[in-house]
């Protein structure tokens, strides 16, 4: 019985290419060493005693890099390839976090954080692009959450093992070990896996300049994205409000807060493959699973609102995970699904800049409302409330879509 359960969850991981898997390797070991984001708050206000208002400006320069970012990977996948940005990208990129240990100033980190995230963030359309390039078409949504499942694999590693290094070395360890994993993933990267030539996934039977304009004309889509980036600044709040809400509220170590990231970790390395399998056989509408995703991380904030028992941060955290798993692979895949062949760059550059800009506005929203009110509640109700409006928004995509196929048929 044991056997053929263990047999069934294995045969979720079948028929993926050589490349498929590299990718998802180095994925893991990347994000595994990506150790800042989830403490950078606490490193800015702790650490380098910045008050709330700065920290909420150097978190919104992360965010504003992460869109510039996404944007010119996205170009330049079109444009040279999406190889050579990948490796650019993480190259590049962990040298400079070697350096940024080093900038301790006010300007002097909102200019190097902004600089790093627009390099660093030109991998992520590269990435969802050499997956078109790498995947069967049938394969794409498992693909797609199969690097998931790394970067959140790597996210279980990552917390626990930064706080450890917290707490023994120092913040100043995160940056060697984040900056020294971007360079050892890219360079697995391009010894492993030769470059597919562009004729291969580019349609050149199309112009790109009426392409580029189809963009901008998917009402669906841009409708869509409105969800993405509410489902972003709602996840986001783990990475920025909730560090800090853990200490004021519960007084958690780094190293508590680490183990709940890790949970969120393990959970998703357990279910999101047999989840996300058991969706597609079914044939689930995926619209309608990112709608119930994101309502299921509404009410999560809203649970927040029990501010008596530490106990609900693992509850709250469980059921967000499930969240989690509905909302982000199926979102991927249907923006990946709307693009033109060839032109994957565009669509999924303008997706990626969705997350870039709730990397903004979830600091200045979440640690905004918290400096405006001196309370956390009025965040995690505004933040539920506004999960409701996505998951709203969200079937209204559906509908829309429903209607778009009718016309077609």
């Amino acid at each position: 019985m044991l056997k053929q359960a263990f047999n069934k969850y294995i045969d979720n991981f079948r028929g993926f290419s050589r490349e498929i898997w590299i990718l998802t390797l180095i994925t893991f070991i990347n994000r595994a060493g990506t150790m800042v984001l989830p403490f950078l708050s606490k490193y800015l206000k702790e650490d380098l005693n910045f008050d709330i208002y700065q920290v909420t400006w150097i978190l919104t320069s992360f965010g504003c890099g992460s869109m510039l970012g996404s944007w010119l990977g996205g170009k330049l996948s079109d444009k040279i390839g999406f190889y050579k940005v990948m490796i650019f990208s993480l190259f590049t990129s962990g040298l400079m976090f070697f350096g940024l240990q080093h900038i301790t100033t006010f300007v002097g980190l909102l200019v190097a954080i902004f600089l790093i995230m627009v390099v660093a963030d030109m991998f992520r359309p590269a990435m969802f692009v050499s997956l078109a390039a790498y995947a069967k078409p049938e394969n794409r949504t498992r693909a797609l959450t199969l690097v998931r499942l790394a970067i959140n694999l790597g996210f279980a590693a990552g917390p626990a093992l930064g706080g450890l290094i917290i707490m023994n070395i120092g913040y100043k360890g995160l940056f060697w070990v984040d900056g020294t994993t971007c360079v050892l993933a890219i360079l697995i990267f391009w010894y492993k896996v030769k470059e597919k030539e562009k004729s291969k996934y580019q349609d050149t039977k199309h112009p790109g300049e009426v392409l580029t304009a189809s963009v901008f004309r998917d009402l669906p889509f841009w409708i869509f994205l409105f969800t993405c980036l509410i489902t972003g600044i709602i996840f986001f709040q783990l990475f920025t409000t909730l560090p800090l809400y853990h200490k004021d509220q519960f007084d958690m170590t780094e190293l508590k807060t680490g183990l709940l990231l890790t949970f969120n970790g393990i959970l998703i390395f357990i279910m999101e493959m047999p989840l996300v399998s058991f969706i597609e056989k079914k044939g689930f509408n995926k619209v309608k699973v990112v709608a119930l995703g994101t309502l299921i991380m509404s009410v999560c904030m809203y649970m927040l609102l029990l501010n008596r028992w530490e106990i609900i941060l693992w509850i709250m955290m469980f059921f967000m995970t499930f969240g989690e798993m509905l909302a982000f692979p199926f979102s991927n895949s249907l923006a990946m699904s709307r693009a033109p062949k060839g032109h994957e760059g565009r669509y999924m550059a303008i997706f990626t800049m969705s997350y870039s800009f709730a990397h903004i506005l979830s600091p200045q929203l979440g640690l905004g409302i918290v400096a405006y009110y001196k309370s956390y509640q009025h965040n995690w109700f505004f933040m539920g409330t506004l999960g409701v409006i996505g998951s709203l928004l969200a079937y209204w995509v559906f509908l829309l879509i429903k209607k778009e196929n009718l016309k077609n048929s």
